[in-house]
């Protein structure tokens, strides 16, 4: 039996020290979970510079206080110990600028799940799965007619910073259906909202 008992909550601006405890110190190596919300790479790369002081920190939390939430953190008790980045994909400009997620098909009313985050003490605990299931939630309610996922494809366990998009086998249990496939380890996948 799963001891963890998770409660997930929007990120809202009262909610962003415990965002920053779930990214630590240095947000991830100064992502901020900025990386596809940055407009181009060279944007990005120097908003991460100065780690824990980067720019991506403070572009992040304007988008946190302008709302509505970018986002969802889930809590064990009142410890915040993952994160799941949900936002329509049209707020994801550098997603058309990839090589593997450009895409020909239709992106209105599609929201994008495109960065997770869980603390080590709380991965393998199904928290991608919980996350998944809440921000599909989420994206319903704010008038998504899809969700996209960003997965990597692999049966090989790996290192959390190569899969901060997620694992593929998730997404299929949860209903996903691949859409593109422009590399042979980054399907695009689609859950269809009624």
């Amino acid at each position: 039996m799963n001891p963890y008992r998770f409660d997930i909550r929007s990120l809202t601006p009262e909610r962003w020290e415990d965002f920053e405890t779930v990214l630590g110190k240095s947000g991830q190596s100064g992502c901020w979970c900025m990386y596809w919300l940055a407009d181009g790479s060279r944007a990005f790369r120097d908003g991460a510079r100065g780690g824990g002081e980067a720019t991506n920190r403070s572009a992040f939390r304007t988008i946190v206080e302008k709302g509505p939430a970018p986002g969802l953190l889930a809590y064990d008790r009142d410890v915040p110990v993952a994160w799941v980045r949900i936002l329509p994909r049209s707020r994801h400009p550098s997603l058309e600028n990839s090589r593997f997620f450009r895409t020909q098909l239709p992106t209105d009313h599609v929201w994008s799940l495109s960065c997770f985050v869980v603390r080590a003490k709380w991965r393998r605990h199904g928290l991608t799965e919980q996350l998944t299931r809440a921000a599909i939630r989420y994206a319903r309610e704010h008038g998504a007619r899809a969700v996209e996922a960003y997965p990597t494809e692999t049966d090989e366990k790996k290192d959390s910073s190569s899969i901060y998009m997620g694992v593929a086998s998730t997404f299929r249990r949860l209903g996903f259906e691949e859409v593109q496939r422009k590399a042979p380890h980054k399907p695009m996948m689609r859950l269809f909202l009624n």
